[in-house]
């Protein structure tokens, strides 16, 4: 964790900064100066359209997708639905 006198290195882009933050997930410690590289470093993929999945999204046959149309194209499951 940084403090007032020191800086840390964000991992992704390599920015020393004295309000980076750490997150923790699956039992590792990650250091980034922005949500922006927090979100590069851990979101998943969507196995259909490739882009970063930052909301809920979706499961289909143990894939992720970032919505239930992705997963209705790529995993061909109709009933998967988005929130209406």
């Amino acid at each position: 964790m940084t403090t007032a006198n020191t800086t840390a290195t964000c991992e992704v882009c390599g920015n020393q900064y004295d309000m980076a933050f750490e997150v923790r997930a699956q039992g590792a410690t990650h250091v980034f100066d922005s949500f922006e590289c927090a979100i590069h470093a851990l979101a998943p993929v969507c196995e259909h359209c490739k882009c970063r999945i930052i909301g809920h999204g979706v499961q289909a046959g143990g894939q992720f997708f970032c919505c239930a149309h992705c997963a209705r194209q790529a995993a061909g499951t109709e009933a998967i639905r988005d929130r209406v």
